[in-house]
C-alpha cells in the first residue's frame, strides 16, 4: 500500500473493534499519520489522541505505487530497483536506505517524547515495513529484514534496558502481544 491513504477494510474494522486493550497500560500513543493507522488507534483506544509521526509511514514506492508486477516488469527503473532496493529508489519514491533513515528519525522522535514525558511504555500503530525494519534493527536476535513475516493485527513488545535504548542497541526481550477479545455482555 505504501503511501496510499487507503481506508481500513470492513473486516479489519470488525476485528479491531472486538479487541479489549487497557488504556492505562501505556503512557505514550504514537501513530503513523496515515488514516488507516489513525483509525486503528481510535478503534483500539477511543479516548486517546496519539502523537502522529510521519516518519513511520510505509516505504514510499513512488511511481510503482498501486501497480502490478505485470505493469512494471518491463520498466528499466523497476528492474534496477529489484536488483538493489537498498540504493535504487523507484521514480518519485525512496530507496530502502532513505526509508531506513526516515524510520530511524521517527524512532529518535519517539525516544525524545518518552524522555520528555517520563514515559516507559509507548503503543505504536504503524505499517508492516516499518515494523519489519524496527524488528530487524532492535530484536534481540538479528534476522534479515526480508525474513520477518508481519501479520496484520499482530502486536510486538520490545523490552529495552534504559541504557541500551539510549545507545540505540538491541532490546533485551521481544514477544508477540496477545490481543484479547472484548467480553460479551
Amino acid at each position: 500500500m505504501g503511501w496510499n491513504d487507503s481506508p481500513l477494510s470492513m473486516e479489519a474494522i470488525a476485528q479491531l473493534s472486538s479487541y479489549q486493550l487497557d488504556v492505562q497500560a501505556y503512557d505514550l500513543y504514537v501513530s503513523s499519520d496515515l488514516n488507516r493507522c489513525l483509525h486503528t488507534m481510535k478503534l483500539l483506544f477511543s479516548t486517546v489522541e496519539p502523537k502522529t509521526v510521519m516518519e513511520f509511514r510505509e516505504m514510499h514506492f513512488g511511481d510503482f505505487q498501486g501497480k502490478t508486477y505485470e505493469q512494471l516488469k518491463d520498466d528499466i527503473s523497476y528492474q534496477k530497483w529489484l536488483e538493489n532496493p537498498v540504493i535504487h529508489a523507484p521514480p518519485n519514491g525512496e530507496s530502502f536506505e532513505q526509508f531506513a533513515n526516515r524510520v530511524d528519525a521517527g524512532w529518535e522522535r519517539i525516544c525524545r517524547y518518552l524522555h520528555e514525558e517520563n514515559g516507559a511504555r509507548p503503543f505504536i500503530v504503524t505499517h508492516g515495513g516499518v515494523i519489519k525494519y524496527l524488528l530487524n534493527r532492535f530484536a534481540p536476535v538479528h534476522k534479515p529484514f526480508w525474513d520477518w513475516s508481519i501479520v496484520h493485527g499482530t502486536g510486538y513488545e520490545l523490552l529495552f534496558d534504559v541504557e541500551q535504548l539510549r545507545r540505540g542497541n538491541r532490546c533485551i526481550s521481544l514477544r508477540e502481544v496477545p490481543l484479547m477479545e472484548k467480553e460479551n455482555g
